[in-house]
Formats: structure tokens, sequence, C-alpha cells
């Protein structure tokens, strides 16, 4: 089985506009690819996670992977899946951000000569003229086309600027400039930017008709791959800062029983062999899968030892079997805690177990909170200095523990 058909039977291919050519350009370690990364946090998440493990699958089949930081593009933002406009970001801001994502990144791909490079299209679309830009890509875009374009309708009811508006031809641009500086001749990305490949695909065909690689091809990951960073209220960091890893190994190991073969088989690199074996498991074996595909992309993310910390955790608190040493906790100031003590409601908030301390006291009231093993009902119920001295142990739910103490 060639690494194209290995995509293709983990649910990874959704659509190519030339299968016969990307197949023997794969499969023969002949794709030199790229996939676009806009820098608008200074962490990667798991809304990310389906593309890093795809540049790595392919690099390991002898495919070279050209990581495009949107240092230019993140100026504009994309419009697409959005219902607003980003919000503007400083030039440090991106510069950042962009040092920020390379280093996630050699987790996965392995940069270096004849290896994966990563170029910032700041480089050269920060010095386009615009008038010259006008001229030699505008002209092959149809506005009637790009207003048909998925990634522009859900923005047309609220208002689209013409900042946005502007994207996919810097993307376009991006694969004419990787193409012909580069020798890149492959693009990769999920649904919500198949309008913005297939102009990049056919602004090549059109200007370099003569090129000897004129036909490129495109290839469209299955949107499973940005679901996944959507699942859960607030975004799953691949930085142990933003999330511990405990906390992702925790998002994974709960994610819904339908789901579990789906991820493994898309994000893990587990042989086909063995994943076709875990299908066959009988349906009380749900948990040990989920353990399995928890485990295996914490170690890719953060590595074998923290990946066996969280593992560990995962079992002291669920079961007394380990240590809980590695529970996600928030070290509070004794000035923070009234001579009274500190209203439980409000050490949530502090611990981020709630947004707001009506929300919290929500929780309690419905019965949904539980100091070291106990339930609370009462939502004006306070925590001593000296309970906090130790620790405290908040439940949130079934699945959501935390420690908190004074620091």
């Amino acid at each position: 089985m060639g690494i194209y058909e290995e995509l293709q039977e983990r649910g990874l291919i959704a659509q190519v506009t030339d299968e016969k050519e990307i197949r023997d350009l794969i499969n023969n370690g002949g794709a030199k690819f790229y996939i676009g990364f806009d820098p608008t946090a200074d962490s990667l998440h798991v809304g990310h996670f389906m593309a890093l493990c795809l540049m790595k699958r392919l690099q390991m089949a002898g495919n070279r992977p050209v990581v495009l930081i949107g240092g230019g593009t993140g100026y504009i933002g994309d419009p697409s899946g959005r219902t607003d406009m980003r919000s503007m970001l400083t030039p440090e801001m991106i510069q950042h951000n962009c040092d920020c994502f390379r280093k996630q990144m050699e987790r996965f791909i392995e940069f270096g000569e004849d290896k994966a490079i990563m170029v910032n299209n700041a480089d050269w679309l920060l010095d386009l003229n615009y008038i010259d830009l006008l001229r030699e890509v505008g002209a092959h875009f149809s506005v009637n086309n790009m207003l048909r374009a998925e990634c522009y309708k859900q923005r047309m009811a609220k208002g689209l600027s013409f900042l946005e508006f502007n994207y996919m031809i810097m993307q376009a641009y991006d694969f004419w400039h990787l193409h012909n500086a580069y020798g890149c001749n492959m693009q990769f990305g999920g649904d919500d930017q198949w309008s913005n490949m297939l102009a990049g695909t056919e602004l090549i065909r059109r200007k370099d008709a003569d090129d000897a690689y004129a036909m490129t091809i495109t290839l469209l990951l299955n949107s499973e791959g940005k679901k996944m960073g959507k699942t859960v209220k607030g975004a799953v960091w691949l930085d142990p800062a933003k999330t511990s890893p405990y906390e992702f190994y925790q998002y994974w190991r709960n994610v819904d029983d339908a789901d579990v073969m789906k991820c493994i088989k898309m994000l893990t690199f587990i042989p086909m062999d063995e994943i076709k074996e875990m299908e066959n498991w009988d349906d009380s074996r749900i948990n040990e899968k989920k353990e399995i595909l928890a485990y295996s992309l914490t170690e890719l993310v953060h590595g074998e030892e923290e990946a066996t910390k969280a593992r560990n955790t995962a079992a002291a608190i669920f079961s007394g079997a380990g240590d809980d040493a590695n529970m996600p906790s928030t070290a509070i100031s004794a000035d923070q805690v009234p001579a009274e003590g500190i209203l439980l409601a409000e050490l949530m908030v502090l611990c981020k177990l709630a947004k707001s301390r009506g929300e919290a006291k929500r929780l309690i009231e419905q019965g949904g909170v539980s100091v070291n093993g106990e339930k609370v009902t009462d939502m004006f119920m306070t925590v001593s200095l000296d309970s906090l001295k130790g620790s405290v142990k908040i439940q949130k739910g079934k699945k959501v523990f935390h420690k908190a103490y004074i620091d």
C-alpha cells in the first residue's frame, strides 16, 4: 500500500483536482507540498492537528513539506468559516506567533537541508506593488466566481470587507510564488479552503501554461480535522502553558464514542492492520480505545514522559490507582482569601472552572460541583485559608478535576 492509499484508508482525502498525478507524486516521494498556517495566536491547537500529522506522514514517505506561515496574510485575516472580522495583529505579535509555531512544529516534522522548510509570506506579500498585483494577478480573477465561493457566502449577509475580499487573491499568489521560487507542486488544506486553493491552482495554470509543472495539484483534507478543534468550549492548545499535558490527554480521552476510531485512523500513527483489529473489539473495550488514542496523541505532542504522567494522573483521579501530583492546579495567594474564607464560586473562577461567579453558582446549585469528594449544593459555601494551605480538590461534572492551594 502506498502512502496515498493509506491516506484514503484513514479517511483523510475528501477531494483532489488530479488524482492520478497526486497519487504518483505522493507514492514516489515527488511531492513538494505546502500547508499554510495563519499566526492568529501564539500556539497551534487541535484544529491544526490533522495538518501537522499529514505533514509528518508525507515526510516519512519521502515527500518534502513547505510550511507557509501567514505573516503577510495575517495582516488581513481569512474570512472562511467566520461571521465577523478578525482582530488586527501588530507586526510584533505576528512575528512572535510565527516563532512559537516553528518550535511546536519541530515535534512533528524535521527541518533542514533537503527536508522541510518554513517560509513566511510576509517576505513577498508586504513588498507587493498594488498596481502590479492588480495587473499581474487580479486580471485572472472573476468577481462573479469569487462571490459564489463558499468562503465568502456566509459573510455576505453581515457584510464582507474589501480587506478580507482580497484574501483569496493573496492565497492564490502564495501558491504561485511558492511554485516559482521553491518548485512547490502541491497544496493541502481543509474544506473551508477549497475555493482559495482552486484559485491558486488556476492562477498557475493560466500564468504558467508553458511550464512543465503547470499541472499543479490540490488535495482537500476531510473536514473532520477542523471540527476537532471546535468540539469543546475554548481552544485546546498544543502549548503546555495553555493546555497542560493532562488536560490535553483528557480532551482526547473524552471524545464521543462514535468518534474514537475515526480519530485513531486520522491522527495516530498506529499501523492500519492494528487499527482494523481494534475495530473488531467488543463494545466493552471502548475505554481502552480512548486511552490508546489519548496516550498516542499526548506522546506525539508532549513526549513519552508527559504522556505517562497524564495517564497515571487520570488513573489516580478516576480509580485511585496512581499519583495525582500532576492534576491541573492553581496557586492562590493568601491575600486573595478573606478572613472568613473565599467563596467557592470565586475560587472556581480563579481556577478557570467557570467564567463568572454567576456561572459557578449555577453549577453548584445544580449539583455539578464537589469539593474533596463531597457534593456541594450551597452556592455561598466558602473555603477556608487553612484548607487551601493543604490543597482543595474541586470536581466539576464527572470528568473535570482541579486542585487549588495557597502558594
